[in-house]
């Protein structure tokens, strides 16, 4: 009986997570867009496109490595965002290797953007900074930039911790066990 509980707790683990990055490759607004190709990929509407796309992804991936409840579910969430590149159409034939290196790429920046927590004002700052990086190598932002840049990829954040929040689940404790005591053994 053991092992049919198991293979079920992990068929479902596999489906919140399929619908977690289903979740995670909505295409990015056209005005976020049409924002960024003006501001940083010179006028490069696709580029544009593809560092929002990769962006969502990553910030998926960092929210379920940092927020999820239990170490299984980052796990998972990576596999199925690796599966679901290689079957993404709007990944050309044989440059896969190209996307998942630069979705890496994308992963560790936003990662080391957010691995200081501090005020989410200063984070946002690190990605906008990070997203201007990646879309605008050159440099030579300016301010405004960055915070809209920061402002999109807070909200990409915001919606990847709801979706991770609905398909896995909230930390729920006893209202007379804080938090610090949850987590030594008994």
């Amino acid at each position: 009986m053991r092992f049919w509980q198991q293979w079920r707790a992990e068929r479902t683990l596999r489906q919140r997570a399929a619908r977690y990055v289903r979740s995670l490759q909505r295409e990015p607004g056209e005005a976020d867009v049409l924002w960024l190709a003006r501001h940083g990929t010179a006028g490069d509407v696709d580029h544009a496109r593809w560092e929002l796309r990769y962006a969502r992804r990553a910030l998926g991936l960092v929210a379920a490595e940092r927020d999820a409840l239990d170490d299984q579910t980052a796990s998972a969430v990576a596999r199925e965002l690796t599966a679901s590149l290689a079957r993404d159409p709007n990944v050309a034939a044989g440059m896969l290797h190209v996307a998942q290196r630069q979705l890496n790429a994308r992963l560790r920046g936003y990662s080391d953007a957010l691995s200081h927590r501090q005020a989410s004002r200063v984070a946002r700052a690190r990605l906008g900074h990070a997203l201007m990086a990646f879309a605008r190598p050159t440099g030579g932002v300016t301010d405004a930039e960055v915070e809209h840049a920061g402002d999109v990829l807070a909200a990409y954040l915001s919606e990847a911790n709801e979706a991770l929040r609905r398909e896995f689940g909230v930390a729920t404790l006893p209202e007379d066990v804080p938090p610090s005591a949850a987590s030594r053994p008994s």
